[in-house]
């Protein structure tokens, strides 16, 4: 096994991921593009743009080369076989480039061809290889067909049981090392067969420092509750609705906001016309995308936050990042009662957990909303969490040493 930066400690990467090009996702973008390079890590990058692009271009992102393959735009079948077999033909060219560049680790993240050919790639290079799973791709596949919220149930249940063989009859068996998203996916992944020695579960957290917290909150009679993130169909969030009915029994004054938007706009107005059928509609805020730079300006008119999360075997192994970023605002939070949420609510006393059920989270909801000053110590005590174990500096140490432990 070749070892051509570890005479100073310093690693070098090649990262093959889902994410576009410029990659967004905090995972990503702040982990390995800020705390990692920030280190002295040298990270080089295989994606694909964002934008359409009929050509692939290599350009630099935070500091490392970056090979970015073509976009093809558009919704109907063939243009979304058209973008598979470029996101294919892109993959392909880790060959190349793990030939003439020297490096310490192969990476690659939520793909699963990319994952077979980096098993090939890593054995032609003498080069370690790491699967990043953190999103349980096999199993939401065959649960939308289940559920029947697929466009196409056969299709994607067949592919569901093929993706499973791949990831874990293969790609992971075959793989240096794997990080996942939770402990509650690490124990799932242990149930598949993997050695639970070769596995690290690495949440989701935040970069604490750019979180900066007022003197006082924003001066407010309102009293909010906020939900940020994904509105989807599959998501529930026809639950978070009936719940605020409950709560304005008694509270008549509350507001719901819903910070985010879905990827299809019909879900959208399905909820508004449920809030409508309910009756809240003058209460419910429907704000649509924000950009990152203003979330923080809404949590922090809030009351109180909320992270309910549809019971599934999609999320189940979760790492909610709207918690994360909830208490590092010092806000209070309801969620229900989830394995990662619960722990971490358990753990850092920064809110109220409970059952997923309509009249106990409304019940949560109005005892932080007419207790505020209990709300806001949770709130204190979420931050101080975060501070201390979910911050990506304090996330970094524990990464970077899994990787130096790797490549010794």
């Amino acid at each position: 096994m070749h070892q051509p930066s570890l005479t100073q400690n310093k690693l070098k990467f090649l990262f093959i991921a889902r994410d576009k090009f410029p990659p967004f996702r905090v995972d990503v973008s702040t982990l390995f593009g800020e705390e990692l390079v920030g280190r002295g890590h040298k990270i080089d990058w295989l994606l694909q743009s964002e934008q359409h692009c009929d050509s692939s271009f290599c350009t630099t992102w935070r500091g490392g080369k970056a090979w970015i393959g073509a976009t093809t735009a558009g919704s109907t079948r063939i243009s979304r076989l058209r973008q598979h077999f470029r996101s294919i033909s892109n993959d392909l060219r880790m060959f190349g480039i793990s030939r003439n560049e020297s490096y310490d680790v192969i990476q690659v993240r939520d793909k699963l061809i990319a994952g077979l050919f980096a098993i090939v790639a890593s054995k032609l290079s003498k080069t370690r290889f790491v699967y990043w799973l953190s999103f349980p791709i096999p199993e939401a596949k065959t649960y939308r067909a289940q559920m029947g919220l697929s466009r196409f149930p056969i299709f994607d249940y067949i592919r569901g049981h093929v993706f499973g063989l791949l990831l874990y009859r293969i790609i992971m068996p075959m793989a240096d090392h794997i990080f996942v998203q939770s402990e509650q996916m690490k124990r799932d992944v242990e149930q598949k067969g993997i050695n639970g020695n070769k596995l690290t579960a690495v949440p989701m957290g935040v970069s604490i420092e750019n979180v900066r917290l007022e003197d006082s909150p924003p001066h407010t009679n309102e009293k909010i509750i906020l939900y940020l993130g994904d509105i989807s169909k599959i998501r529930g969030m026809g639950f978070l609705l009936r719940v605020q009915k409950k709560v304005l029994e008694q509270i008549p004054d509350a507001k719901l906001y819903l910070v985010g938007s879905a990827q299809d706009p019909n879900d959208v107005i399905e909820l508004q016309n449920e809030s409508e059928r309910l009756g809240i509609a003058s209460s419910v805020i429907f704000t649509g995308f924000v950009e990152k730079e203003e979330v923080c300006s809404f949590i922090r008119r809030a009351s109180l936050c909320v992270s309910p999360l549809y019971p599934t075997p999609i999320y189940k192994p979760a790492s909610p990042t709207k918690l994360i970023e909830y208490m590092a605002n010092e806000k209070a939070v309801v969620v229900n009662d989830h394995p990662e949420q619960k722990q971490v609510i358990t753990d850092s006393g920064g809110g109220l957990c409970v059952p997923y059920e309509e009249s106990s989270f409304s019940r949560a909801v109005i005892e932080l909303l007419e207790n505020p000053v209990k709300a806001a110590v949770m709130g204190r005590k979420g931050r101080k969490y975060v501070e201390k174990y979910r911050s990506y500096n304090v996330i970094a140490d524990i990464v970077e040493q899994q990787y130096l432990s790797l490549c010794k």
